[in-house]
């Protein structure tokens, strides 16, 4: 005898939760943290309140768990080769609409809601920052910035102009168009790459 098909609403307990953080992650880009309440979740979810309480005690709770599941939980440990390899990453994910969204409601959750800033950045900034920290020390090294660059110093003026770019610019800016802001703060900096850096990362 055949398993009874489960009931219009009522998903299986992974496809729930599947469909919890889906929702959830919509309704923060769209209208943010405040506005953003359990019973909405459940209802674009498709599950009832109790669903989503039985798995979250409280909306910052689901919150929480909503950004560690859109990075990954655990994030993947970030592979940056050099400063080219880091311009065009930063670049990749500056020219996605949604993710540019994303970052700017979480950068609004500051100063009301630190906890979902803190674990953005414990889960998915504080090893990337090193992994950016790092390739700015190698390139002082190879002469590439200069010998008095500070990487702290360059990295908090790269991840400003970051910021600056997801406040001023349009959604629709596209990947170029990034890479060229951010190499011109570089440029600024004293950045001069070589021309064996230039080969490597040609497409």
């Amino acid at each position: 005898m055949s398993s009874p098909e489960p009931a219009p609403g009522r998903p299986r307990s992974r496809e729930a939760d599947a469909a919890i953080l889906t929702a959830a992650l919509e309704l923060l880009i769209e209208r943010g943290v405040e506005a953003t309440s359990i019973e909405q979740v459940a209802r674009r979810a498709g599950v009832t309140r109790a669903t989503v309480y039985r798995r979250f005690p409280d909306k910052t709770r689901l919150l929480i768990a909503t950004v560690e599941a859109s990075y990954g939980d655990p994030p993947p440990r970030p592979e940056i080769r050099d400063v080219e390899h880091l311009l065009a990453g930063w670049a990749h994910v500056l020219a996605d609409p949604h993710q540019r969204r994303l970052l700017r409601r979480l950068y609004g959750t500051i100063e009301d809601h630190p906890e979902l800033a803190r674990t953005y950045f414990d889960q998915f900034g504080k090893d990337r920052d090193q992994a950016r920290r790092d390739v700015l020390e190698q390139a002082r090294e190879r002469g590439q910035l200069p010998p008095d660059t500070d990487p702290d110093v360059l990295l908090d003026m790269l991840t400003g102009a970051v910021w600056q770019h997801l406040a001023t610019r349009p959604d629709t800016t596209g990947p170029a168009d990034v890479e060229h802001f951010l190499r011109a703060v570089l440029r600024q900096a004293g950045y001069r790459p070589d021309a064996n850096t230039r080969q490597r990362n040609r497409p």
